[in-house]
């Protein structure tokens, strides 16, 4: 248990498990071609996260990281196929994390939002630009910034 999660409920500790991989579909799909380098830097992302996240969010890492990749691909085939359609649905599941925020350590929440950030540009960067790297296309750079999820007042 995410000790900073413990005041929730089962289905916004639930929904909070899911936010990466919401984060990662959004961005991923933003061009209409879901890539599978973009996946793959996604997982080993919250891989790499498990040891070097910030301090706060070690305990959340090392708890989605060893099943994340089976939470992403079962979401993926839980969003619409079509791209426009998924994204409006994915950012609406992402708007409901703003009320379950609210309810956690405002420091926790505003590291939480920036590792999600953090996510989003690494998955947009892993499949546009030079041999496929480092570039962020015009749909994922317009998502980025992630402006559906705020940092709690």
């Amino acid at each position: 248990m995410i000790t900073e999660l413990k005041n929730l409920s089962e289905s916004e500790i639930d929904l909070l498990k899911k936010i990466p991989a919401m984060v990662t579909i959004l961005i991923a799909g933003a061009d209409d071609q879901i890539s599978k380098s973009e996946l793959k830097e996604a997982v080993n992302l919250t891989k790499i996260k498990q040891s070097k996240a910030r301090r706060e969010l070690l305990s959340y890492y090392q708890e989605i990281a060893p099943d994340f990749e089976k939470s992403l691909n079962e979401l993926l085939n839980s969003y619409p196929q079509d791209a426009e359609v998924r994204s409006k649905v994915v950012i609406e599941d992402l708007e409901k994390l703003n009320t379950v925020l609210n309810k956690v350590d405002k420091d926790w929440a505003t590291q939480f939002i920036s590792s999600m950030k953090d996510i989003a540009k690494r998955v947009a960067e892993s499949a546009g630009g030079v041999f496929g790297y480092m570039s962020i296309g015009y749909e994922e750079s317009k998502l980025i910034d992630l402006k559906m999820i705020e940092v709690p007042s």
